[in-house]
């Protein structure tokens, strides 16, 4: 995440947990020793999860 500017302040930690959470579901460990295909299959996982909730927040604000 070094070279990508976070869009909100202070969530670093919040996706460095999610980035852990999702290596431990796929037994990933993550690191330079680790295939880019392990690596990056974790990185696609936050990205699926990080739509979905994007997604559900926009239908939250719209049942508002």
């Amino acid at each position: 995440m070094a070279r990508n500017k976070l869009v909100v302040p202070g969530s670093e930690n919040a996706l460095n947990g999610m980035k852990e959470e999702i290596a431990n579901e796929f037994g990933v460990q993550l690191g330079a020793d680790t295939t880019a295909r392990a690596n990056g299959s974790v990185g696609g996982e936050m990205t699926k999860r990080l739509v979905a909730l994007g997604e559900q927040a926009m239908r939250n604000r719209q049942g508002q």
